[in-house]
């Protein structure tokens, strides 16, 4: 059986993508695919005892660091008991986020060491890599708009301030820039139709998807 392919949605704040995840998801779902739309921090119980641990309280209360950890102790369970399997079986992963988001919200806004992310992933990814990712962009203020206007009670992030999210949209900017071949920078300033047109021509483009 032919290996299933492995969407990964990455962006900052309010950028849109859960709704994006769960068209795409319905789209390919209606070609007759079998598609896992999951989510990280999260997909998988144990990821998402995780998740309520680094998205809930203060915006100190765990060091860049010790995210990094966190995510990646999440992202292993995630992989072994969802992304893999559901991969090796021939379906399709449409992933909220996956091993950019924590080059970016942990390295490049948090300052943890690339070198000790790198690390992480080469041991705790062993291999499973996105065969596309979609970086949604937008301005940080209209970004944070839209995130507290749907507040609750995962704002962790949201509360870091204007500066870290700046630097976090250079660093989603910059992982796109560098790998061209497998990111597709989506402009999520424009409509969700739009945005999800946007979406679907790089699926096609990109993974020769037709229909």
């Amino acid at each position: 059986m032919a290996r299933g392919r492995f969407i990964t949605f990455e962006g900052g704040e309010g950028a849109g993508k859960s709704t994006q995840v769960q068209r795409l998801a319905a789209r390919l779902r209606a070609q007759g695919r079998e598609v896992a739309a999951t989510r990280e921090p999260g997909g998988s119980p144990g990821a998402e005892s995780i998740r309520d641990l680094v998205l809930r309280g203060a915006a100190d209360r765990w060091s860049p660091i010790t995210e990094t950890l966190l995510m990646y102790a999440a992202r292993r369970d995630h992989i072994e008991r969802v992304i893999r399997p559901a991969l090796e079986r021939g379906a399709w992963v449409v992933c909220d986020r996956f091993a950019d988001s924590t080059r970016a919200y942990q390295g490049a806004a948090g300052g943890t060491d690339e070198r000790l992310i790198g690390a992480l992933e080469t041991h705790v990814l062993e291999g499973t890599r996105p065969d596309l990712t979609l970086v949604f962009d937008l301005p940080v203020e209209t970004g944070l708009a839209r995130a507290h206007a749907r507040a609750g009670a995962e704002m962790r992030f949201e509360s870091k301030g204007e500066a870290f999210h700046q630097r976090l949209r250079e660093g989603f900017r910059a992982i796109a820039a560098a790998e061209p071949d497998r990111c597709a920078l989506i402009d999520a300033t424009a409509s969700m139709d739009a945005v999800e047109a946007q979406v679907w021509d790089a699926v096609q483009r990109r993974l020769a998807v037709h229909g």
